[in-house]
């Protein structure tokens, strides 16, 4: 079997500026779609002109957009669906993500030699299930979540022309292959037309049947009750492994995330095959993803079917020492303007994550509003101020900052 040397890293967009910060930060590829055809429809802030702006703008540093037509389609998105498609004539995004048939069958009818991907969604998790999608034009699939290490080597045994994308980082869905019904059922949002309102991260009480006002918690060893709230997945450990059983895309979940969790996600996962999977990249990759407010991390079904360490049944989410402050605009001569998300004061201790090179430590000495030069003791997020913080060390535009935040636990 012939080993790719180094997968491609396909990361998120929610947005044109994620899209932006995706590839600056080391992503060959990001995936996006507009809400009506996405399984992001909310907290998704792509239209169509800004999505050929992305395809565009990847094209020219060459990296790849693969588009998410993957919500499970009614009658009525089929009839939008051939205008959606006629967007991209003129700029044809380098594969196609979908999950129903009838939805690749006209994808193939508008654009015939368009590649398509199909999507998780379909929960493709044998060898025949995927020999048969190639067989009908499948160019790659991105295996279902429940795939484990000894399948994928099988897969790839079997149908050696298929590509094979799998997800390593982010959120997981507590359904078979995220197909919930939880969301449209206790809110009117059906997560599998991209509305899901995440239900399953809701804290629940038991109610006894004929007494509909006795609320009983139900407990974990007294902690919370948080029953369907899954763990993150994080395969730092084990993406040689899944390069040498024959993955060729590293996928990560997140379009709604921070662009602070996309550079620094997307960052530790390209450090690490830089450095051929060495030991202490591994190790220093960790560390920064712990720096992200996780739901504790999971290795999901990738070694087995275990499932008794997938659940965080005590909380909603696990806090961090590091709280995501701002994003650089723009380098002057004092410093850099800044565009602050969260509090940043004098004195807060803050390391700076680059787009190349390594992490910057310093200690925060002057804050300056930029319209006008004063100097502050603190800066907010939430407003359309700029600042400047002074600074004489080489820092680029969309480095990030993070302030040390010890009391920040969720």
């Amino acid at each position: 079997m012939k080993i790719n040397k180094k997968p491609e890293i396909v990361a998120p967009a929610g947005s044109l500026e994620k899209l932006k910060y995706a590839l600056e930060y080391g992503a060959d590829a990001v995936y996006c779609g507009i809400p009506d055809f996405s399984l992001r429809s909310r907290i998704n802030y792509f239209d169509t002109k800004e999505i050929i702006e992305g395809i565009r703008y990847a094209h020219e540093r060459g990296k790849k957009v693969y588009i998410t037509v993957n919500i499970f389609a009614h009658n009525e998105h089929i009839k939008k669906l051939p205008k959606y498609l006629e967007v991209f004539k003129n700029n044809l995004p380098d594969a196609f993500i979908a999950s129903d048939p009838g939805v690749i069958a006209m994808i193939k009818e508008v654009f015939p030699k368009a590649k398509i991907h199909l999507s998780t969604q379909a929960n493709c998790t044998n060898w025949r299930a995927a020999k048969l999608w190639y067989d009908l034009g499948v160019k790659r699939v991105v295996l279902a979540r429940e795939v484990g290490l000894k399948e994928i080597k099988e897969i790839r045994k079997n149908v050696p022309g298929l590509e094979i994308e799998a997800f390593v980082h982010g959120a997981m869905c507590m359904a078979y292959s995220g197909r919930c019904f939880l969301s449209a059922w206790l809110s009117g949002r059906s997560a599998n037309l991209g509305d899901c309102t995440q239900v399953c991260r809701w804290k629940y009480n038991l109610v006894e049947e004929k007494r509909d006002n006795i609320h009983i918690p139900l407990e974990e060893d007294q902690h919370g009750s948080y029953i369907l709230n899954s763990k993150d997945l994080c395969l730092i450990d084990y993406v040689k492994e899944l390069r040498d059983a024959g993955v060729d895309s590293f996928k990560i979940e997140g379009r709604a995330k921070s662009v602070h969790y996309l550079a620094t996600v997307v960052k530790a996962y390209k450090s690490v095959m830089d450095a051929n999977f060495s030991k202490e990249s591994i190790k220093e990759a960790k560390k920064e993803l712990n720096k992200n407010v996780n739901r504790e991390y999971t290795t999901g079904f990738l070694l087995g079917k275990d499932t008794s360490s997938m659940q965080n049944m005590e909380n909603r989410s696990v806090g961090s020492d590091w709280e995501f402050a701002g994003e650089v605009l723009e380098k002057v001569e004092s410093g850099v303007v800044l565009k602050v998300h969260n509090v940043l004061k004098v004195g807060d201790k803050v390391e700076i994550i680059r787009p190349k090179g390594e992490l910057i430590k310093m200690k925060v000495k002057n804050i300056l509003k930029k319209k006008n030069g004063m100097k502050v003791e603190s800066a907010h997020g939430g407003t359309e101020d700029l600042f400047i913080l002074e600074t004489k060390k080489e820092i680029m535009p969309m480095s990030l900052l993070r302030r040390e935040n010890k009391n920040n636990h969720c």
